[in-house]
């Protein structure tokens, strides 16, 4: 038995096991694996390599068929028996159709044939890791959910999160719904994150933005001479996406003309440059996003049904933020924290009206306008205290019809004798005990559903439960 280990880009995963008696093959495997940037653990039959899983663990196995002693389809059998599910490619010299189909019966997760291809054998050891990846995560999740960038712990935003891992890793064109303001482009660049083209371009354009008789330039190119004033030859955003995602925001506004070349490239893959004789062909996954209603648009024939249905295949809604029950006192201290350290203020205490008044207003503006009231709130904020009337006049004076007026600052000091004002600190302690209890008092995933570092939240606690004391 021989022993292989590597570390490299991958080191919070476990090794990966190689189960090959050719001691060359072996090996050459394990080389191949830890250039790749795994840890490596190597054994010559299926037996040591029982006797190993018995006290290691391990992320994935690598088995040939054809083993002395017990071969990789009983190895596999014995794995599934047990119930274990862990990653498992079989790999053989004597391939035939019949193996393939028994081995992903035993429930194998690939099945590669000798002579290897290594760059087939990578990317399958990448696609069954990322699975498990993303599995484990889904399973392990906490109610308090954060998606690179995008926040949440209601239904909602839980279910956004779980759509959005799904959709992913799909090269299908994808339309995110939303209203104004909650965060589409965000949910746009998370998706390209978590897709395989993460390591490509990610290219965003507000169509809207650009003049109707500029667009095709825009997203095609054009070569030399094209139209007057092309002196020279110009990539558009199709040829800088290449490899890597489009994000066509406010699509609703794309001029009926470009919608039609834009679905004969989505169902070609191919494009032609404005002046060009001949076609390109590209490798871009566009999202589009709008906060239009797209179905009325067609029955007034401001955009073509065929792109409609092509886009909306796959489709995300992010909800408005009045929609997300419970999110909105985590955003606010969340962005109370961004804000803050970013303007290099400290904010001791926050008076009751207006946490009231952040709580309780609509926003129509969803999330962008409830930034930009703490961005003025925490800029206009005095002697480390946030004001009802450092907020948005619109939010000072919104009063929903079901809830009481609230107490002016004079009011509150008359009735109690003393201010009323809540800390923050005390805001602080009761919201992140609150989160240590989702986790179980794991510190280091509430400082990441926090937004902060694990040494702030260190100095956070010892800072709120000391002034408690």
């Amino acid at each position: 038995m021989s022993q292989h280990e590597a570390a490299g880009p991958h080191v919070d995963t476990l090794p990966i096991m190689v189960v090959e008696d050719d001691a060359a093959i072996l090996d050459l495997l394990c080389e191949e694996l830890q250039d790749a940037g795994y840890s490596t653990l190597g054994v010559d039959s299926a037996e040591h390599a029982l006797a190993q899983l018995s006290h290691t663990e391990v992320s994935l196995i690598i088995s040939d068929v054809r083993l002395p002693g017990m071969d990789g389809m009983s190895l596999l059998e014995q794995l599934r028996h047990d119930d274990d599910a862990i990653g498992f490619i079989m790999i053989t010299a004597f391939g035939t159709i019949d193996q393939a189909v028994d081995a992903l019966k035993l429930g194998a997760n690939d099945f590669l044939t000798k002579p290897l291809d290594l760059e087939n054998l990578r990317a399958a050891v990448f696609r069954i890791l990322e699975h498990q990846r993303l599995a484990n995560r889904l399973q392990h999740a906490s109610p308090m959910e954060s998606f690179h960038g995008l926040t949440g712990n209601s239904p909602p935003m839980r279910s956004l999160f779980r759509n959005a891992v799904r959709l992913a890793d799909s090269d299908a064109p994808l339309l995110i719904l939303g209203e104004s303001g909650t965060g589409k482009e965000l949910m746009a660049r998370a998706l390209h994150a978590e897709s395989e083209r993460h390591a490509g371009p990610f290219v965003a354009v507000n169509c809207a933005s650009i003049p109707a008789e500029l667009m095709e330039s825009e997203c095609f190119g054009h070569v030399k001479g094209a139209f007057t004033g092309a002196q020279t030859a110009r990539q558009g955003l199709f040829q800088s996406a290449q490899n890597g995602s489009l994000f066509l925001d406010e699509i609703g506004e794309m001029p009926m003309a470009l919608q039609a070349k834009l679905l004969r490239a989505l169902q070609e893959k191919k494009i032609r440059p404005v002046g060009a004789e001949q076609e390109e062909c590209i490798d871009v996954r566009i999202i589009a996003a709008t906060h239009r209603d797209l179905e009325h648009e067609i029955q007034t024939g401001g955009f073509r049904s065929d792109l409609f249905y092509r886009l909306e295949t796959f489709s995300l809604r992010i909800p408005p933020l009045r929609e997300r029950h419970g999110d909105v006192e985590r955003l606010i201290m969340s962005l109370l924290d961004k804000h803050t350290e970013q303007q290099e203020k400290s904010i001791e205490h926050i008076e009751p009206m207006a946490l009231q008044a952040l709580l309780e207003y609509d926003y129509p503006g969803n999330v962008r306008e409830l930034e930009n009231a703490i961005i003025r709130a925490v800029t206009l904020s005095e002697e480390g205290l946030l004001r009802h009337d450092d907020l948005p006049e619109r939010i000072r004076r919104h009063t929903p019809e079901h809830s009481p007026r609230p107490l002016n600052t004079q009011e509150a000091m008359t009735a109690s004798g003393h201010s009323t004002w809540p800390s923050l600190e005390e805001v602080e302690r009761r919201y992140i005990h609150k989160v240590l209890d989702a986790t179980g008092g794991n510190k280091r995933r509430t400082a990441d559903l926090l937004g902060i570092a694990r040494r702030t939240l260190y100095r956070r606690l010892e800072e709120v439960d000391d002034s408690m004391n």
